[in-house]
């Protein structure tokens, strides 16, 4: 079985594809995982067919150095994990006051070395935010940690605090904002940050690669756009006036929720079409 490890797959343009979290029992068995492959080498597995994962169970809890070091010497050069800040953070009652645990968890992933990629800030719907305690966190946010550069995501729900101050909040911090492709969330396209965070929620069960091929060109035609320095005219944005810097972006796009068990074929289906 080692020749399921041997091939890697590179960004495209800075673009890289990727899906929420390894382990989900309808992926074995042949759907992505291999038959006969251990449950122990799926992370190896599925990081030899992705350039990136986001980790959701660090929205639940976080995890002990040593695990992240685990993860790190399981994956590849180049791979990259995004994860969810813990929701106990994010739901604090006082966003300013949250520095300890901020730093707690910052220092602990850092274990997952040049593996590491963005952090997400996911702030859930039916959360009211307060500008002033909002700023404040943000800026509790920390650059850089450990020697290593840091990205920041936020994933505001809140559709009413969702407007052009938000977006400038972010901008002047160089935070990006999550472009979510769904009904169900705010969903809005707007340049904050050097990089582009998209989190893609319309897989389909009865399409094998979960999105038909002429949408997944689609999104290969906005990927690139955002990896050139433009912005895709035909998604929504909320603040179209303000000019943002025309530069090259790293982009990652997320095949998350939705039909779960075609994720990973649309995110290496999108890959191939870059």
């Amino acid at each position: 079985m080692s020749g399921l490890f041997d091939s890697v797959p590179r960004p495209v343009q800075g673009i890289r594809t990727g899906i929420g979290g390894w382990t989900y029992a309808p992926w074995r068995g042949g759907m992505f995982y291999p038959e006969g492959l251990v449950q122990r080498r799926e992370l190896e597995y599925a990081s030899r067919q992705l350039t990136a994962i986001e980790i959701n169970g660090t929205y639940y809890g976080t995890q002990k150095p040593a695990t992240y070091a685990k993860w790190r010497d399981e994956t590849p050069p180049g791979f990259l994990f995004s994860a969810k800040a813990p929701k106990r953070i994010a739901q604090a009652r006082r966003l300013a006051g949250t520095r300890v645990q901020a730093e707690d968890f910052i220092g602990g992933i850092l274990e997952l070395g040049d593996r590491l990629g963005p952090l997400v800030w996911q702030f859930d719907a039916g959360r009211k935010l307060d500008a002033e305690d909002f700023a404040a966190f943000l800026d509790l946010l920390p650059a850089q940690a450990g020697g290593r550069a840091l990205r920041h995501v936020l994933d505001v729900r809140d559709r009413d605090f969702i407007d052009a101050r938000y977006l400038a909040l972010a901008r002047d911090r160089g935070m990006a904002t999550v472009f979510t492709d769904s009904s169900d969330y705010p969903s809005f396209a707007d340049l904050t940050a050097d990089f582009v965070y998209a989190r893609l929620m319309r897989s389909r069960a009865d399409v094998a690669s979960g999105y038909p091929a002429p949408e997944l060109a689609q999104w290969a035609r906005r990927a690139h756009a955002w990896a050139s320095g433009g912005q895709p005219d035909d998604l929504p944005r909320i603040d179209a006036e303000t000019a943002v810097p025309t530069r090259p972006r790293e982009v990652f796009v997320y095949f998350i929720s939705a039909a779960k068990e075609r994720n990973p074929a649309a995110a290496m289906a999108l890959h191939a079409k870059l």
